[in-house]
């Protein structure tokens, strides 16, 4: 598991009147929207700000560049077996409103029986961690705690950067124990530009819609979450 996904939306105070509509959702008030990824210990690992509040979780994800990295494959390989099923992607904790693809697992919203009981309580247990992530933040930072009063979109991006850059720094400076990341190496596998997109090669294109059909695969999601319902029932059975 790479981390839990979801959406939090920052009130804008100020937002300028001709944009209030466009900011404007199932919030009341104009907000922008921060998607992130978060792990058990509230670190977060991917943050995308600045999105209109009249977005929803799947409109967020299909502008943010949460599987850039592997759809340009330059992402690092991932290889892990559960229920003696091997699988090649890494999957994200997920609410009811994410599609079901390999790279998500979301919980039953109606489970019958007490392996899919076990799996959708686990899973919605493990997947507040995003929750608790934005909570902290929120906590820790009035800034974010509160409506935005600044006028420009670029300064709240600025401002809630640096609050998550921040917060990441609290919760490593926490850990009870010594973790030696290198986190300033260089990458020489930067994701690929926009004209580097549109450009591509016929091979290259092919391997491109090749990956988003892999990530897009439902049969892969429902395998994997019924390899999973599996696996927690064998470790529940055994304690």
């Amino acid at each position: 598991m790479l981390g839990c996904i979801d959406c939090m939306h920052w009130k804008w105070k100020n937002c300028p009147t001709a944009w209030k509509g466009a900011y404007s959702g199932h919030v009341d008030g104009p907000t922008m929207i921060l998607e992130a990824v978060a792990s058990q210990d509230l670190w977060i690992w991917h943050a995308f700000f600045g999105l209109l509040g009249s977005l929803n979780d799947i409109n967020v994800l299909q502008r943010s560049p949460l599987f850039q990295r592997l759809t340009s494959g330059t992402s690092p390989p991932v290889e892990y077996t559960v229920n003696g099923n091997k699988y090649n992607m890494g999957y994200y904790l997920a609410d009811g409103i994410y599609p079901t693809w390999a790279t998500f697992v979301k919980a039953f919203s109606n489970p019958q029986g007490n392996k899919k009981c076990h799996f959708t309580a686990k899973q919605e247990e493990a997947r507040k961690d995003v929750e608790r992530s934005f909570g902290v933040l929120q906590s820790r930072f009035a800034m974010v705690r509160g409506p935005a009063r600044w006028w420009h979109k670029e300064t709240l991006w600025h401002i809630m950067t640096a609050c998550v850059i921040l917060h990441n720094m609290i919760i490593e400076d926490e850990r009870d124990i010594e973790e030696d990341f290198e986190y300033d190496h260089e990458d020489n596998n930067k994701p690929l530009t926009l004209e580097e997109y549109t450009h591509r090669e016929p091979l290259v294109l092919e391997e491109l819609l090749k990956i988003h059909s892999e990530i897009e695969n439902k049969e892969t999601h429902k395998r994997l979450r019924n390899d999973l319902i599996e696996h927690l029932w064998a470790i529940h059975s055994s304690n």
